[in-house]
């Protein structure tokens, strides 16, 4: 009978100590872009950058197409076009970077009616920052005299440091580093335009993405890490200074009084894909063409 119940107590621990290896913790690998965007996991990478990978924008795409990244923050649209054109298995979890785009110059007292009949240079010709820019401009009864575009944000930040009368397209934190560069540098933020014509705080811009495989087996450990990245993008409010240590860091910005001048103008927030829903179909709507021709399916929305 000693031996019966001996048996059974072995039995019993090592199940137990079976169950608890079972359920050990999962742990999160994620992608995201160096940039406005990484800002909004800055407080969390920081305490295991093992398990962050911070790439370069226009390599982005790829790691939808790898599928390993449990999570990818990337621009909206491209996770949207990418999940309709089945691509990729990613659901939008949230929206956590709503809009870092400002149109600038070295004009003394720059401001609005400085652009209405001027020649502006943006970035991106075809792309989805450069239709918002058009349709904030248009909405806010503003006509250029001439629109050209250059290739990316870095070669209309090297026009506005060169050229006294050039007004650009540009993005924080790049234009921070620039203003701190030469103090003659100003900007207007498109989130104000973009305001005045939705009544919206900022367009749905960059998106954190769950992979479907990932939210399908590990439901519970997905929602808590959501968690997580929503108390991490509250920081870049609350807790400015920790957050932008993590950002120099972990490299995605240069300098720490870069970072604090630069974070508040990044538009960090994190909502979550339900609540955001409305404002991405607003935002899509300014071209469709960016988002694969329609707003995006009700599937494309983690949680609905």
């Amino acid at each position: 009978m000693k031996k019966i119940l001996s048996l059974i107590l072995t039995l019993t621990l090592v199940l137990g100590l079976a169950a608890f290896a079972g359920a050990e913790e999962y742990t999160m690998k994620v992608t995201a872009p160096a940039g406005a965007p990484a800002l909004a996991l800055a407080a969390l990478a920081v305490e295991a950058p093992e398990n962050y990978s911070f790439v370069a924008a226009d390599t982005i795409a790829a790691a939808f197409a790898a599928n390993e990244a449990d999570f990818v923050i990337a621009p909206l649209n491209a996770g949207a076009r990418l999940y309709k054109a089945g691509k990729s298995t990613y659901k939008m979890a949230a929206v956590v970077c709503w809009g870092n785009l400002y149109f600038a110059s070295q004009k003394a007292d720059f401001q609005l009616s400085d652009l209405n009949g001027a020649a502006l240079t943006l970035f991106g010709e075809g792309t989805v920052n450069a239709s918002i820019a058009l349709y904030v401009l248009e909405k806010n009864g503003i006509v250029p005299a001439s629109v050209a575009y250059l290739a990316g944000a870095a070669d209309t930040q090297k026009l506005l440091l060169t050229d006294e009368s050039a007004i650009v397209l540009t993005a924080e934190p790049a234009l921070t580093a620039a203003s701190m560069n030469n103090d003659k540098v100003s900007g207007i933020a498109l989130n104000d335009l973009y305001k005045e014509a939705t009544g919206y705080e900022g367009f749905t811009q960059a998106a954190l993405f769950v992979r479907a495989e990932t939210a399908q087996a590990h439901p519970e450990e997905v929602n808590a890490y959501l968690e997580k990245v929503a108390e991490s993008c509250a920081k870049c409010e609350s807790d400015l200074n920790a957050v932008a240590e993590a950002a120099v860091a972990l490299e995605i910005l240069p300098k720490v009084p870069v970072a604090l001048k630069a974070i508040p103008g990044c538009a960090i927030r994190f909502v979550a894909a339900k609540e955001a829903k409305e404002q991405v179909e607003i935002t899509a709507g300014i071209d469709l063409s960016q988002y694969g021709g329609d707003v995006p399916a009700d599937d494309f929305y983690y949680g609905e």
